[in-house]
């Protein structure tokens, strides 16, 4: 089932309930440490290492069933691949803690924890990528945080009617 299928765009009316509306949130992953592909294949993932402040908080927002717009980041070219959705609200993440890990954190106390973490469901890998250089060409996506020179956030908000360009732009 295609994300317009599943998520058809009665987003726009929902959007004004806020116990209704579904979030459209971006992240970014690095298709050499966790792709799309790697999604799909397994069917969700905790997305771990978040250690920014900003981020982590964007993440403490999601709420079950918000949708992801996963994007390849330092690839070539970067851009969007598919789409995801929240499966599990923000939680402590577990590798703050653990000594062994890169994303250890020594001053994060386990009594209040600096950083969460939210599990992600895979939904659909898109036919084709819509690359940041199409993005950053295509007046329609002005204002949309990730064609911002110097955005840099792993983690950042998605307008509905960006989405809705996202999913016209990808189908063949």
């Amino acid at each position: 089932m295609s994300a317009t299928e599943r998520f058809p765009s009665d987003l726009a009316e929902n959007c004004h309930n806020p116990r209704m509306a579904k979030r459209i949130w971006l992240m970014k992953s690095e298709p050499d440490v966790y792709s799309i592909d790697d999604l799909e294949r397994d069917g969700s993932t905790v997305w771990e290492g978040v250690r920014n402040y900003q981020a982590r908080n964007f993440m403490r927002e999601m709420k079950l069933g918000d949708l992801v717009l996963f994007y390849h980041s330092n690839a070539k070219p970067p851009g969007i691949v598919g789409l995801g959705e929240i499966v599990r609200e923000h939680y402590p993440d577990p590798f703050q803690f653990d000594e062994a890990s890169d994303y250890f954190d020594p001053k994060s106390p386990k009594e209040n924890p600096r950083w969460s973490t939210v599990d992600v469901g895979f939904v659909e890998k898109f036919p084709r990528m819509l690359s940041l250089e199409e993005m950053k060409n295509d007046p329609a996506f002005e204002g949309m945080l990730v064609i911002q020179k110097g955005s840099r956030l792993s983690v950042q908000p998605v307008e509905e009617r960006h989405y809705q360009i996202v999913l016209e732009r990808v189908k063949p």
